[in-house]
């Protein structure tokens, strides 16, 4: 057994991975790989919360699989969660355990039953959305991390999951389940080059953002009509769309260019087209590099779908194991094995 601290960390399957999603988490998943044991989930039981189409769901369950092994995701650490059941049973039992009043607290529950409200659609709104902080509970703790790598607006599931551990512990008076921590990296927080006083979200349409495995030159387009200034006439500070644009730089690593930049930003000497250049240059290197990686996936996509479920079986033995244990812990039964 490794003496490594474990992480986990999973995404829903809505589509391509974007550039917000990849400064903001999958880059950091990449390079957590060498120094943490690494479980990487693709969520697609999360993904069926709100209404769906079943081919579409599969279709982007298996696209971003391979995306992420496009990013440099480990096979051996990636897991998609409807291949693993347990998950679900474990939220069952961890449900159990769950105040009413702390699941209604859940800003997510909160928020997409406000959005389905708005659109007409409320009786559209699940029990599974309700319910879908438990659920995220267990995808955590069936694998006892020691860490969790989470943005601000999921901070507050996290420590729902640290509540629901610590009260199994207490109740059945026993240290089983670790109370994982946030684990703090630098994400950068990217946003909408069409309106950069928001984040950059699919949600706001397709100029809101940059898709890492799309088309070069739809990116220089994007990039050519970035929104730089905001109106708001203020020498002391840089506008939101001036920022985001240094901010990608240097999240991508072309710290010359920055620097560069920046001096020519600071002597009020920076022309607003070189700025843009830049970001289209260091975009488009990252754009073809993660597109030529997905094609050489696509290319043997057979064996690559075999090959993530038995990453998915693997995993999900030590997924087993957990429930077995809390079964026995609970006073459960369970199947006996050979």
């Amino acid at each position: 057994m490794s003496d490594k601290k474990t992480i986990l960390s999973c995404i829903q399957p809505t589509g391509d991975i974007h550039l917000g999603n990849y400064l903001g988490a999958i880059k950091n998943w990449v390079e957590l790989q060498k120094d943490y044991r690494c479980f990487y989930g693709v969520v697609d039981y999360h993904a069926i919360t709100m209404p769906y189409n079943p081919e579409k769901l599969r279709a982007n369950t298996w696209n971003m699989a391979f995306q992420l092994l496009a990013c440099g995701i480990k096979i051996e650490n990636l897991f998609v969660q409807s291949l693993i059941p347990e998950h679900a049973e474990l939220c069952w039992m961890l449900g159990c355990l769950s105040s009413y009043g702390e699941i209604t607290r859940m800003t997510q529950f909160k928020d997409k039953t406000a959005q389905l409200k708005s659109s007409s659609k409320s009786s559209l709104i699940s029990g599974g959305l309700f319910y879908y902080p438990v659920l995220q509970a267990a995808d955590i703790l069936i694998y006892h991390p020691d860490y969790v790598p989470v943005g601000k607006d999921q901070d507050q599931h996290l420590e729902l999951t640290r509540n629901i551990a610590e009260r199994f512990n207490h109740q059945f008076g026993k240290e089983y389940f670790k109370t994982p921590q946030t684990l703090m990296t630098k994400n950068a927080k990217v946003l909408s080059m069409a309106d950069p006083t928001k984040k950059m979200s699919k949600s706001l349409g397709e100029k809101h953002y940059i898709n890492i495995f799309g088309d070069e030159a739809r990116v220089r387009k994007q990039v050519r009509s970035a929104v730089t200034d905001s109106g708001i006439s203020d020498s002391e500070q840089m506008s939101p769309g001036i920022k985001n644009l240094f901010d990608i730089i240097a999240a991508l690593g072309s710290m010359e260019d920055h620097q560069r930049l920046m001096s020519d930003y600071t002597t009020g000497s920076l022309k607003y087209s070189e700025l843009k250049e830049v970001v289209a240059d260091v975009l488009c290197s990252l754009v073809n590099e993660k597109r030529t990686a997905l094609e050489g996936i696509l290319a043997d996509k057979k064996n690559i779908k075999y090959q993530i479920q038995q990453s998915s079986a693997v995993i999900r033995t030590q997924a087993q194991q957990t429930l077995k244990e809390v079964k026995s812990i609970m006073g459960l039964l369970h199947t006996k094995t050979k």
